[in-house]
């Protein structure tokens, strides 16, 4: 196993480089199966959920081929499965969008239960009702869904919540559908948008995509294009945050400032300086950080991918600051592994008071998720001693090389392996009887 060792106490300094994002490229690649040519799509960050949804592509009888650092080619005509297998999906939440997308070109799928990271009921009902609208009938059984269609005809989407999946995957299955599909109370985040524009480089016909009403009027063929993923926001506002709680001076570059308008806003109310360019951003620290408050909401809100990062960096600011989660159940696990750094955070539900104290210590701790792990990370820069991170592999879904790009800041941080549990057990007893 792997973990990273961290010693706090280094500025980080100098550029940083942000690769594409998680949340658009994961819906990007399953899209390409829509495609009657193969599709080149650029900018694809290095990180295990896209190399679980090549995998699944391959294990489909798409042809993958790596034609640059962070560039594939696919050809998806040689598709012969339509079954997403169980150990596969599993291991990370976006696999079904492999639904919509089986849907929309062979009006079949069979997608296990998705898995991902544990932070509360995720159910995919409104993927279920959008497909059900556009003429589909589903069977679960066994955590699998098997879903078809005779045919998919347009309608009227009205998801009962704002959910970023459930519209992607309604735009997948409805690009080439008969007729006319209109998806209301859609969710607006950035990567819907780079979906649609991927879509529409291929000869879709989507409009609306980043307001709260999308309009899709099918096409019977879409041709396969060159494409490059958006800039990755939760990893430039995770850069920002951790600038900022090692109290730094860096450039982070190939961002999208309007994408980070939120996180910006939210910053510079605790302290922190940013000044802007056309595709890059200057983060540093002069003043005290103050205490804020912040709720999550869909986008333009706060997102929720952030709130841990930023509960991180207001444990080191002045004062008494509130933080209220409006998307996720379970999104406070984290809190319990920055209690053992020193942290003074209390949770309520889905609201943490958190008493900046000024500073956290180094101690062994373990990332639950994702955005999670982020946090510990941050946390770890900016302790005094040394920390040290388990269950990296939560990182490892959605930052791309985020030790060596830390490093290049000045950070001291390294991956090291150490031995598992389970397999050390299994040795001590096998000594023990010999």
């Amino acid at each position: 196993m792997e973990k990273f060792v961290v010693k706090g106490g280094h500025r980080l300094t100098g550029e940083v480089v942000i690769s594409g994002a998680k949340n658009a490229a994961v819906a990007i690649l399953p899209a390409v199966i829509l495609a009657d040519t193969p599709c080149v799509i650029e900018n694809v960050p290095s990180i295990s959920d896209v190399t679980i949804s090549l995998r699944i592509l391959e294990e489909m009888g798409a042809v993958v081929t790596q034609v640059g650092k962070d560039a594939y080619r696919i050809d998806p005509t040689t598709i012969d499965k339509f079954c997403v297998p169980y150990e596969t999906a599993r291991k990370m939440r976006a696999s079904y969008y492999f639904l919509g997308a089986l849907l929309g070109k062979f009006h079949k799928a069979r997608v296990s239960m998705p898995g991902g990271c544990p932070l509360g009921d995720r159910p995919i009902d409104q993927h279920l009702k959008a497909f059900t609208i556009l003429g589909a009938n589903y069977v679960i059984d066994k955590g699998v869904i098997d879903i078809k269609a005779d045919k998919l005809t347009g309608g009227q989407i009205f998801f009962d919540m704002v959910t970023v999946g459930a519209t992607m995957n309604a735009m997948l299955a409805a690009v080439k559908a008969e007729g006319l599909t209109v998806i209301e109370n859609a969710a607006k985040e950035p990567h819907i948008v780079d979906l649609a524009n991927f879509l529409n480089s291929m000869g879709a016909n989507i409009m609306g995509a980043g307001t709260d009403v999308i309009k899709i009027r099918g096409v019977e063929h879409l041709i396969g294009t060159t494409y490059s993923v958006i800039p990755d926001q939760i990893e430039a506002g995770t850069f920002m945050v951790a600038i900022a709680a090692t109290k730094g001076d860096a450039i982070i570059k190939n961002i999208i400032p309007k994408h980070l308008e939120s996180i910006t806003k939210k910053l510079e109310k605790i302290g922190v300086s940013i000044e802007q360019y056309d595709d890059s951003m200057r983060v540093w620290v002069e003043n005290p950080l103050v205490k804020t408050n912040v709720k999550t909401a869909p986008h333009p809100g706060f997102p929720t991918d952030m709130q841990s990062q930023i509960a991180t960096l207001l444990t080191l600011a002045q004062g008494t600051s509130i933080i209220t989660e409006n998307i996720w159940d379970q999104r406070f696990a984290y809190v319990d592994e920055l209690r053992r750094m020193g942290a003074d955070i209390t949770v309520n539900g889905k609201v943490a008071l958190i008493e900046g104290t000024g500073k956290l210590v180094g101690a062994p701790v373990k990332a639950c998720d994702l955005r999670a792990g982020a946090a510990l990370i941050i946390a770890g820069l900016a302790a005094t001693g040394v920390t040290e991170i388990e269950d990296i592999h939560h990182i490892e879904r959605g930052y791309d090389c985020m030790e060596g790009k830390l490093r290049a800041l000045g950070a001291d941080i390294e991956k090291v392996e150490f031995p598992d549990k389970e397999d050390s057990k299994k040795k001590d007893g096998d000594g023990a009887e010999g």
